[in-house]
């Protein structure tokens, strides 16, 4: 491995200031990772209205954008647990000061293309400004998708600079109507099969896919699931095309936030080595949402509720769940017509289903602690951070065999099991009748308590830190930097 890299990474979101999902914690645990490593390590993110935690302003600058000249305004925060500079961008327009980051009431504000173009192009001017050189502009999702356009086209004025864009769900793209290509600033030569245009619309993914130096995506089964029409979202091709420069490479977790040795949210602590906590955490967790103190283990989901994470799926199984020595618990938010069936499934079997309809970060630690079994019935999952989590508090994962499950979850057999390879069970295809089987076998294997601890304490004491899967991102920036730099197809 070679010296220690400059890193800038440019991100929507960034826990704790701002999230929606799983994209804003990878955008924090990735950066202190790196800088652990001894990597000078930087962020720049938009500073949304509900950014959250103390800005200190530091530049402005002038941004050359079609309707003229803005002004992007700098300030600057640390990420906490680390001294690694963020770097916030707000502008005179008020581009970002609104409620929501990307949409209002369930819909994208029409103005999504200005925004991020208008973000990235100060991203990209950023590093001058503060007089700092990075190696790798880290660039994450459809947001950033313009950053390795605007570098592949400015020539050799980029210099050593090379870019990194990482997919964490291809089913957000950045797609809009042609009519606003000028917003990007960029020449119409850029609006081409080999460009931004995407059944004639702007996709702002696939001109970042096209343009970046490498792309990651967030498991290696995910990488390669990409490549085909069932999962590729209609972008199999481009990904096909650039297989060589594709790289999976698995998110990991914050193992000091996710400790049920020292969460301060739980009943009792409880470790791999002693779990005697876990008890009382289940009962406090069935107290709390309003389930029996005493019954069959506790079965449960934290999710969004959306077809995507197979609620559908859920909901299909109810009726024999409903009937079983168990306990289901879910939290979550989404689709209107999956809380309205939650709902009822609460009101129709009080003593054996509990849905907590919305988020509370505090009870998703606590049903991780209480859960007996963790169920994730998604059609596609990038990674998935949930079923990590819950292996760490001792809750065993039933999953979908796809993208990350299928890559951090070792399948339930008797010799795996016997040697404590075994941490979970998968099951496929995504269907009811599936679901419903491996939940049978879980279920029988948790009735012989020897069996299940051994279960229990594999996933618990697998290694899902930060440490490994950064040294793996730093092979595939000295990857980028050995290169010459791409963009012949995007000028």
């Amino acid at each position: 491995m070679g010296g220690p890299l400059k890193i800038l990474f440019a991100a929507s979101e960034v826990t704790p200031f701002s999230k929606t999902g799983g994209l804003a914690d990878v955008a924090a645990a990735l950066p202190r990772a790196l800088a652990g490593l001894g990597h000078d390590v930087r962020l720049v993110t938009p500073r949304y209205r509900e950014f959250a935690g103390p800005v200190e302003p530091l530049t402005e600058f002038p941004v050359d954008t079609p309707g003229g000249t803005g002004t992007a305004r700098v300030g600057r925060a640390t990420l906490p647990k680390s001294a690694v500079p963020v770097y916030t961008i707000e502008d005179d327009l008020g581009r970002f000061d609104r409620e929501g980051f990307y949409q209002a009431q369930g819909r994208d504000f029409d103005d999504n293309l200005d925004r991020f173009a208008f973000f990235s192009r100060a991203a990209v001017e950023l590093p001058g400004r503060l007089g700092w050189s990075p190696d790798i502009l880290h660039c994450h999702d459809w947001q950033t998708g313009l950053i390795p356009l605007y570098l592949a086209r400015s020539g050799p004025a980029r210099g050593r600079l090379r870019t990194v864009l990482t997919v964490h769900n291809l089913g957000y793209q950045g797609v809009f109507p042609s009519e606003q290509f000028p917003v990007t600033g960029l020449e119409w030569d850029a609006f081409t099969l080999d460009g931004l245009e995407f059944y004639g619309r702007i996709n702002l993914l696939k001109g970042g896919l096209l343009a970046a130096d490498v792309v990651t995506t967030v498991s290696p089964t995910y990488a390669r699931e990409i490549q085909t029409s069932v999962h590729g979202h209609g972008l199999d091709g481009v990904l096909a095309a650039r297989r060589a420069d594709l790289v999976g490479i698995l998110n990991g977790i914050d193992t000091a936030e996710w400790d049920p040795a020292a969460d301060p949210a739980l009943a009792a602590p409880f470790s791999a080595a002693d779990p005697a906590g876990k008890a009382a955490c289940r009962d406090d967790l069935a107290r709390r949402v309003g389930l029996p103190a005493a019954g069959g283990p506790i079965l449960a989901l934290v999710t969004r509720l959306v077809e995507q994470k197979g609620i559908d799926v859920l909901v299909d199984v109810m009726p024999e769940l409903a009937l079983l020595d168990v306990r289901v618990v879910v939290l979550g938010t989404g689709d209107a017509a999956y809380e309205a069936a939650l709902r009822n499934w609460t009101a129709k079997a009080p003593k054996h289903i509990a849905a907590v309809l919305g988020f509370d970060d505090a009870l998703a630690h606590r049903i991780m602690a209480g859960a007996d079994l963790f169920l994730m019935p998604s059609r596609y999952e990038p990674c998935g951070l949930s079923q990590l989590y819950a292996m760490r508090y001792g809750a065993v994962p039933v999953c979908h065999r796809t993208g990350g499950l299928a890559d951090t979850v070792v399948d339930y057999a008797p010799s795996a099991a016997h040697d404590g390879r075994a941490t979970g069970f998968l099951f496929e295809p995504c269907s009811p009748d599936s679901f419903r089987h491996a939940i049978q076998l879980a279920l029988a294997v948790y009735r012989d308590p020897p069996a299940w601890r051994r279960l229990m304490s594999a996933g618990m004491r697998s290694d899902f830190g930060w440490e490994r899967s950064a040294a793996e991102y730093v092979a595939v920036y000295e990857r980028a930097l050995a290169r010459p730099p791409r963009g012949a197809a995007t000028r």
